[in-house]
């Protein structure tokens, strides 16, 4: 009887650790209870039609972490064409003393 109980159990553990493969709803992919919905970055200086210049350092600020370094596109979601020129633009603000090269 206790081996009956026991071949019971084993199948039971083994059906478990079956199920707790990819299945996708314990891990919370896609089909899981945890869905966020991504939406898509818009350039704001596209949007607005704003200038960047080197003078408007409080506006420059807002693209650099508190260490003094450039945030990356991925995370500010400007377009290809105004990282590049806001990266420049940092750089010469830097350079005149508007904005540090490094916040210790």
């Amino acid at each position: 009887m206790s081996d009956i109980k026991n071949k019971d159990l084993d199948q039971a553990e083994e059906m478990q650790l079956q199920d707790s493969g990819r299945d996708g709803e314990d891990r919370g992919a896609r089909g899981g209870k945890n869905k966020t919905f991504l939406r898509k970055k818009v350039c704001r200086l596209c949007a607005n039609k704003t200038p960047i210049t080197y003078k408007d350092a409080d506006a420059l600020r807002r693209f650099t972490t508190e260490r003094g370094k450039i945030l990356p596109r991925r995370i500010t979601g400007t377009c290809a064409k105004h990282q590049r020129r806001l990266a420049l633009e940092i750089k010469r603000a830097r350079a005149i003393c508007l904005l540090p090269f490094v916040c210790e």
